[in-house]
């Protein structure tokens, strides 16, 4: 039930291989194109609550779920090991790239960045909803260089390492949270395996990751994509909650029960004109041959016994 058929997972699949380099590159891609930067620069983890969205949007999400859930092998306690050997050098990059952050902020102008990097979680939404869509916007990264280029203004450059120690307490929350969530996904992977649909949950997410913009960019949306992506994860599991009733029915009728059903269902339907004995039963009566006209009466003859023949009751 947890097969993801999704184009960019066996695209991405057939690039890298391994179960460990796999789950790297879906992890650390926003590490690595420039999405958590712009993330931070837009002031997505300016709170803590911001930060636990972020980490389960962009470092969890349905990317690390169809990648633990249906490419990687081995034990729960293998698998996470696994997600240990990837996540404890995504928690650090984080912390490196939130302490250069206000570094990388004075050259550039906040408005526009932050314009940018919600059209950046556009596209990936639209890549992880549909394949073909995304067949048709550009790559992340190229987003990103294009707001490199648009907001960059050099005139309040100055270099400046983690003047907001809350800024990277947050950033790391937020790698935290993902790769939280990846082990708790590898840890659960033999019950996620049998009642999770991966599919569905990635269509969850997309829509989460459509709420994220619209929150970074002002409106009134608050804590929407992570509201909208429990709701998926709760709606992508089936959990069983008993027998149906039908099988009930059906165990709850003995074999004799049945057997009994079935002859009393052919005496009533074989019957033909049966008529109700004194006893209550019902007893299967012939019906009368017509003589047949055309014959005659010596035909009639012809098939009469002989009154000797005949038993003494007729």
């Amino acid at each position: 039930m947890s097969t993801s058929q999704h184009p960019v997972a066996l695209r991405l699949e057939n690039l890298v291989g391994g179960d460990a380099r796999l789950l790297a590159l879906v992890m650390m891609l926003p590490l690595i194109d420039g999405v958590f930067p712009a993330l931070i620069l837009a002031g997505a983890l300016d709170d803590p609550l911001g930060a636990v969205q972020i980490g389960l949007l962009i470092f969890g999400g349905s990317a690390t779920v169809a990648v633990i859930l249906a490419e990687m092998t081995g034990t729960p306690r293998e698998q996470a090991a696994i997600v240990l050997l990837v996540g404890i050098p995504l928690i650090l990059l984080a912390a490196v790239q939130a302490a250069l952050a206000p570094a990388i902020g004075s050259v550039l102008d906040d408005t526009i960045i932050t314009r940018f990097a919600a059209l950046v979680i556009l596209a990936i939404a639209a890549k992880t909803a549909s394949a073909t869509i995304g067949e048709y916007l550009p790559s992340p990264a190229l987003i990103i260089a294009l707001g490199l280029v648009a907001s960059i203004d050099l005139n309040g450059a100055s270099f400046t390492l983690m003047d907001d120690p809350a800024l990277v307490a947050n950033a790391v929350l937020a790698a935290s949270i993902g790769v939280g969530f990846a082990l708790g996904i590898a840890l659960g992977g033999p019950y996620l395996r049998q009642y999770m649909d991966i599919d569905r949950f990635r269509f969850g997410s997309a829509v989460a990751l459509g709420l994220l913009p619209l929150s970074l960019l002002g409106m009134a949306f608050g804590q929407a994509p992570l509201a909208a992506l429990v709701v998926a994860a709760i709606f992508a599991v089936d959990i069983p909650l008993g027998r149906d009733s039908s099988e009930d029915d059906a165990a709850e009728v003995s074999p004799d029960d049945a057997s009994f059903s079935i002859r009393e269902l052919g005496s009533l339907t074989d019957r033909g004109d049966a008529e109700q004995s004194i006893f209550g039963g019902w007893v299967a009566s012939r019906p009368e041959e017509e003589p047949d006209l055309e014959d005659g009466p010596s035909a009639r003859s012809e098939e009469t016994p002989d009154a000797d023949e005949r038993a003494p009751w007729l």
